[in-house]
């Protein structure tokens, strides 16, 4: 038999100091868990649990996102007990949605302090089924879920287990967050239960910058023992809703969703991380940057900036139909306008196109009155595209209204289920799983939102579209190329300046009017173009 050599007081001081810089090294060495199968066993974590903790130091509130199975219970429980020895008078309370939970996470607590070195214990404990107090002054308790939990208790750390499957969490949340107000921190951990309540509004706005949460997402795969294999053991007889909910991470609305399961898993699959997070509230992500030689459209939906909802854009690419760039933050229209006008320039003098209802028209007017040189315009005598330079006298922008609403989410639908429109983000991702039919019109469920949705919507009608027989498109090619001819020979540069350009009428697209920016004052010299010339913008 072996035994381990006694410790010099001298070692035991350093590696007390270790563990308590360290709550990840803590854990791996000296916790121990019961194993339903093993028995009692060391708590060996894995990589995306030490990085959960790591975040759990650094930001004050966190959010978790989770697969089921991932051991966060037992990561909470072992970084509580690290919490409640290692800093003194903390009073930490753990929400679970019901008495059984709450007693089962006591439980992990105490067994591990069982076990812990004698000369680790820095304090002695006293347990209940429900709390355990240190005689260095912290205390943990764990509570089912109740309208008076935790209130009137001043909190250093707040954990709320499966939040989205408490019921009335949004009166809870409202009466627990006062009680952080003196410095506290909280950890929500929670699997998705669908749209809609205050779990779901916490990550969205999480995810958004709208709030103070570090949004940390878990679907399946960070678990190293968890292969493919696995995966379709445990998921063979559960329904595809309950398959995405409890292991990919995504809140699936309860209601019909505007687009089908197919759909969900051809955008699942394009997700990925922006290569930059920048601009208000980190709010702009960009996957590509602007190549040259490139055309660019960026499509915009406008909020007030102060309320419940955003102010978004996307970038796309006119060609591809690739999503380059995408925002979503809550800016007044003004300083939207400014956002929109430096990425407009970044981006080889994008053609900006926002929605000109409402708060939109204060958007529209600051692009159009600053001179932005691409503005969209929405031809009055027909549905058709036109660009023309900065028109002091009409507002640009596109007018939403129940017909060219329906319009554009059909047009986002198809391109959608044709593989046309390519994005990689996660945000639109979920909004549009939260985006349902309400009878015969689309909307955002309750809690949730679609600022995204209707900015990508207003950007695949302009782009997406059958070139060499669609009007639609074909009087957008000949908006972008005289978009382009006016970009590059420069506004300042035309005779007599914007004025001193005269329209000449083409009489092969209905509706659409191009300008001559070469020689404005001579009609004689203008080549009526026709459609087979702009074919090579749509290959």
């Amino acid at each position: 038999m072996t035994t381990t050599a006694p410790m010099s007081r001298q070692a035991v001081v350093a590696e007390i100091l270790k563990c308590g810089k360290d709550p990840s090294y803590f854990m791996k060495k000296y916790c121990k868990i019961q194993h339903q199968l093993r028995g009692l066993i060391p708590f060996e974590t894995y990589k995306f649990q030490d990085e959960c903790v790591s975040q759990f130091q650094e930001h004050r509130f966190n959010i978790v996102l989770k697969s089921r199975q991932l051991g966060l219970s037992t990561v909470s429980a072992a970084y509580v007990v690290w919490y409640a020895i290692f800093k003194k008078d903390k009073n930490i309370l753990v929400i679970a949605t019901k008495l059984n939970t709450a007693i089962n996470f006591i439980k992990k607590v105490k067994t591990m302090l069982d076990n812990l070195p004698a000369w680790l214990l820095l304090c002695k404990f006293e347990p209940t089924k429900q709390s355990i107090r240190f005689t260095n002054g912290s205390t943990i308790t764990a509570v089912p879920t109740s309208p008076d939990a935790g209130r009137s208790e001043a909190l250093a750390l707040l954990i709320v287990d499966e939040a989205a499957f408490i019921r009335d969490f949004d009166e809870i949340w409202t009466s627990l967050y006062p009680t952080l107000s003196t410095g506290g921190s909280a950890i929500i951990l929670s699997t998705p239960n669908g749209v809609g309540g205050q779990y779901y509004k916490l990550w969205t706005e999480a995810e958004s910058g709208a709030n103070d949460f570090n949004p940390i997402r878990l679907p399946w795969q960070v678990h190293p023992e968890h292969d493919q294999t696995w995966f379709d053991k445990e998921t063979k007889n559960l329904p595809k809703r309950k398959v995405a909910q409890e292991f990919l991470c995504d809140f699936i609305s309860s209601g019909d969703t505007f687009l089908q399961p197919t759909e969900f898993e051809k955008l699942r699959q394009n997700i990925s991380p922006p290569m930059i997070k920048e601009g208000p509230q980190n709010g702009v992500w960009i996957w590509k940057r602007p190549e040259a030689e490139k055309r660019y459209i960026i499509s915009s939906d406008v909020a007030r900036g102060d309320s419940s909802d955003y102010s978004t854009f996307h970038v796309l690419d006119f060609e591809t139909c690739e999503v380059c760039a995408e925002f979503m933050g809550k800016i007044p229209p003004d300083r939207l306008a400014d956002l929109l006008f430096e990425y407009g320039k970044s981006y080889n003098e994008a053609l900006i196109c926002p929605e000109q209802n409402t708060f939109g028209y204060f958007t529209c007017v600051k692009l159009r009155d600053a001179g932005y040189p691409r503005l969209y315009y929405h031809n009055s005598t027909g549905d058709m595209f036109e660009y023309r330079p900065t028109d002091p006298e009409t507002i640009p922008g596109f007018s939403t209204q129940t017909k060219t609403r329906t319009q554009i989410l059909t047009k986002l639908e198809e391109s959608i289920r044709n593989g046309k429109l390519k994005t990689y983000s996660q945000r639109l991702y979920d909004q549009l799983q939260a985006f349902v039919w309400n009878g015969a019109k689309a909307q955002a469920a309750k809690d949730a939102h679609d600022d995204l949705i209707m900015s990508i919507a207003i950007g695949s009608w302009l782009v997406v579209g059958d070139g060499s027989h669609s009007e639609q498109g074909l009087s957008m090619a000949m908006a972008m190329l005289k978009a382009t001819s006016v970009g590059n020979r420069g506004m300042d540069t035309l005779p007599g300046g914007i004025n001193d350009v005269k329209p000449v009428p083409n009489p092969h697209i209905q509706g659409f009017t191009p300008y001559n920016v070469h020689k404005p004052r001579n009609p004689e010299n203008v080549r009526h173009t026709s459609a087979t010339d702009f074919s090579w913008l749509f290959k």
